[in-house]
């Protein structure tokens, strides 16, 4: 209880530093995923091009005129692709190419280009900037006989500067995180799976801590024609292009206080030690292809793990519209288990995200799937339905799972055989603002399972869960 007060009082500390550092050189009018007003047309750009007393008016014609295409003002041939972002210098554009940097997520990944993005936004210089972050106090309680109760403390601060050369973008981002001060064998989360706490004995019920290094990585971009562009990024610690954002990073899945189950299905290269994706973007398309560490970060979290680029993966983003977002990956995974030497993985996934703002708030749901092909071994598989409605102060948030799971015993006649368990999981969460671009939010979750009768015996024929936290938010 001790050690998760003085977490989450760390990371409070560092998050309230960063504001006031950030804060002296902030365009109080750069804030993003502000609802439109009532009757306001649906530019999906208006977030990054709205003009204010202070900044030039932007002519929004190209995205007003009757079936238009919304994209227009930015794959206008010859045309700036920051134009519409950059009229006082506080915008930003897209990270990969000609659109608004809201269809970015985590990584290079995309998202709906509708998706609010609660950040702060600045100028510093000849550099745009961005930083969010939140830290959470949390009291879990996992379903008996095979759960536990844990106070802990996660949190996650993410800074972003991105400059223009002409036709081409530079961005920089750094993410952190104090998910260490939980312990090696982070939190209890009945049915998780993945990583070790101690390089012999595999978590098992728990869910890992994050390394204090989330990301560290370069992007560069550069226009190559009308709404064509080719860019490269490199990580360390990154995210390669495989699968749909993490879910950190989703707004279906950010107020959630736990990690998924099919974590390790989907999007578990999200912190990567050594990360290199090349990538070309034409329009609403994006073909990338990276080599990366396959290695899953060991159990030394305040540390780096060493790099190496012994994995690849290839994805196929399309957004068809500013509410939508598709994509299809498949990676080759080298040994990412440090406890099973000699077991690849070939991964596969694919999900599509739907986004809706409306007045005065916002809804976004993805289906996404999952398959790692063992070699040698099965191929497990994993679904997951999430969503997350935003209503004001209030947001609702819920996420349904089917995972084949085939690492809960270690020992025993059940020892390597696959289950197929589920999850439903509904939440809550209050934010009140306390000062500018700070929210403390008042939450609880609570979730229920579906498990095979060869189960019951050792986790219960209905086990349940809760967590009840209270979180403080840089938006």
């Amino acid at each position: 209880m001790n050690q998760a007060i003085a977490g989450s009082v760390a990371a409070l500390c560092f998050v309230g530093a960063l504001t006031s550092e950030t804060l002296a050189g902030e365009d109080p009018h750069a804030m993003h995923g502000a609802p439109p007003a009532a009757g306001a047309a649906a530019d999906p750009h208006a977030a990054h091009t709205g003009a204010t007393a202070a900044q030039p008016e932007v002519d929004h014609s190209a995205h007003m005129a009757p079936g238009a295409d919304p994209h227009a003002a930015h794959m206008a041939a010859g045309a700036d692709p920051h134009a519409g972002h950059g009229a006082a210098g506080h915008m930003h554009a897209g990270a990969l190419g000609s659109y608004a940097m809201t269809r970015d997520a985590s990584g290079t990944s995309w998202q709906p280009e509708s998706t609010p993005t609660p950040a702060i936004m600045g100028q510093l210089g000849e550099w745009s900037t961005m930083l969010h972050g939140f830290a959470t106090l949390v009291f879990d309680h996992q379903g008996r006989p095979r759960g536990d109760d844990m106070t802990f403390s996660e949190s996650m601060l993410m800074g972003m500067a991105q400059r223009h050369f002409s036709a081409s973008t530079l961005t920089l981002k750094a993410m952190v995180s104090l998910d260490p001060t939980m312990g090696k064998q982070g939190y209890p989360l009945l049915l998780q799976t993945g990583e070790t706490a101690d390089g012999v004995t595999p978590l098992i019920d728990r869910q890992h801590p994050h390394d204090l290094f989330m990301e560290l990585s370069a992007t560069y971009s550069t226009q190559v024609g009308a709404g064509q562009s080719v860019f490269l990024y490199v990580g360390y610690p990154g995210e390669p292009a495989l699968g749909p954002p993490a879910f950190m990073h989703r707004f279906s899945g950010m107020d959630s206080p736990e990690a998924p189950l099919s974590h390790h299905w989907l999007d578990s290269t999200h912190i990567t030690y050594g990360v290199v994706t090349a990538g070309f973007v034409w329009d609403t398309w994006k073909l990338e292809a990276s080599a990366f560490n396959g290695r899953e970060p060991d159990e030394h979290r305040w540390d780096f793990d060493p790099p190496r680029l012994d994995s690849g993966s290839v994805r196929l983003s399309w957004n068809p519209s500013a509410n939508w977002a598709v994509q299809a990956s498949w990676g080759y995974i080298h040994v990412p288990e440090s406890l099973e030497p000699g077991i690849d993985q070939r991964r596969t996934t694919a999900s599509v995200s739907y986004n809706h703002p409306f007045e005065g708030g916002n809804w976004q749901t993805i289906l996404a799937w999952g398959q790692n092909d063992k070699s040698p071994g099965d191929a497990p598989g994993a679904w997951l339905l999430e969503s997350a409605v935003e209503l004001g102060r209030h947001t609702v948030f819920a996420r349904a799972e089917d995972v084949d799971k085939d690492e809960l015993f270690q020992s025993g006649p059940l020892a390597g055989e696959s289950f197929s368990v589920g999850k439903f999981s509904l939440g809550y969460v209050y934010d009140i603002p306390v000062a500018e671009h700070l929210k403390l939010g008042f939450g609880a979750l609570g979730s229920l399972y579906a498990l095979p009768s060869a189960l019951q015996p050792t986790y219960g024929s209905s086990p349940k869960s809760y967590m009840l936290f209270t979180r403080l938010a840089l938006r």
